[in-house]
C-alpha cells in the first residue's frame, strides 16, 4: 500500500523511520510533501522515500494520506490538496482538529484521529486512536500497522483524546522533569552530575518496564520497594507531604483541559 504524508517534519519522519522498520512498506511506497526543502532533502537522503513540495502530488500519490502539519497549516494542505484528498483515508496526527471537522473539509473521506507522543522518535510512543463512524477494519489495520511501529496503540472514542494528549501526550515532560528533579537530589546529595541522571534514567527505564513485563498495579510494585521504617518509606512520606501525587493529577488535568481549550470544546 501507498502512503502519502503531508508534512515533513520530526514526528512524521518518526512514523516514515517505524514504518520501513517494521516493513510496513517499502521507501518507493511513501512521499512526504512540505513547503522546506532542507527537511526534504533530509528526508529523502536518510530514508530514501520520494519527497514532492506540493500537497496535491502527494495526495494523488496514494490512497492513505498523513497529516502531520501543524492545526493551523490544516486548511492550507486541505486546499492545496483538493480532490486529491476525496474518498481517501485521512490519518491525522493534527492536535486539536476534530473528525468531524476533518470530514466536513474533504468529501467523502474516512478519518482516523491519533495522537502520538515524542517517544515516537526512539520507537517507544504511546499512540490512542479514534474512527469516523465510515472507517473500515481494513482501514483499522492499516492504521494499527502505522502506528505499531513507533511503539504501543491503543484505540479508544474521540471524546477521551483530550484526555490522552494530557496524559501520554504531554507525559514525556512530566517525566523528563521528574528525571531532572531525581538527578539534582542525587547531585544535592554528593553524586557526581553524570553519574546521578544516569542512574535516574536508568531507574525510571526499569521501573517502566517492570510495570509493562508483570502487569501489576503501580502500588504492588511500590510495596515491594517499601521497607517499615526504611530510605523508601522516608522517600515516599516526604513525596506526600509535598504533594507531589496530587501535583501530577492536576498536571494532567490541566493539559487535559488546555487540549479541550484549543480544540474549540
Amino acid at each position: 500500500m501507498k502512503f502519502a504524508f503531508l508534512g515533513a517534519g520530526k514526528m512524521a519522519s518518526a512514523i516514515i523511520r517505524g514504518m520501513l522498520r517494521a516493513k510496513v512498506c517499502g521507501p518507493s511506497d511513501i512521499i512526504a510533501a512540505c513547503p522546506e526543502p532542507a527537511l526534504l532533502r533530509k528526508l529523502k537522503d536518510e530514508t530514501s522515500v520520494n519527497v514532492s513540495a506540493s500537497n496535491a502530488e502527494a495526495a494523488a500519490f496514494a490512497p492513505a494520506v498523513l497529516f502531520c502539519m501543524k492545526p493551523a497549516d490544516v486548511a492550507g494542505a486541505v486546499e492545496q490538496a483538493g480532490a486529491a484528498l476525496e474518498n481517501k483515508l485521512i490519518v491525522s496526527i493534527v492536535a486539536g482538529v476534530s473528525i468531524s471537522s476533518l470530514a466536513k473539509r474533504v468529501n467523502g473521506c474516512r478519518v482516523i484521529r491519533a495522537m502520538p507522543n515524542t517517544a515516537a522518535m526512539v520507537g517507544r510512543a504511546a499512540t490512542a486512536y479514534a474512527c469516523s463512524d465510515n472507517v473500515t477494519p481494513a482501514d483499522v489495520e492499516v492504521a494499527e500497522a502505522v502506528f505499531a511501529g513507533i511503539g504501543a496503540v491503543f484505540p479508544v472514542q474521540e471524546k477521551m483524546l483530550n484526555a490522552v494528549t494530557g496524559l501520554s501526550g504531554s507525559g514525556p515532560a512530566y517525566i523528563y522533569l521528574v528525571i531532572e528533579a531525581m538527578s539534582d537530589g542525587g547531585v544535592a546529595c554528593g553524586l557526581p552530575r553524570k553519574l546521578a541522571l544516569d542512574l535516574a534514567v536508568q531507574t525510571v527505564i526499569g521501573a517502566a518496564e517492570m510495570l509493562a513485563e508483570t502487569s501489576e498495579h503501580p502500588a504492588v510494585l511500590r510495596e515491594m520497594v517499601t521497607s517499615p521504617a526504611g530510605t523508601t518509606m522516608a522517600g515516599l512520606r516526604e513525596l506526600e507531604t509535598r504533594g507531589v501525587r496530587s501535583a501530577i493529577i492536576e498536571a494532567v488535568s490541566a493539559a487535559t483541559q488546555r487540549s479541550r481549550e484549543l480544540s474549540g470544546e
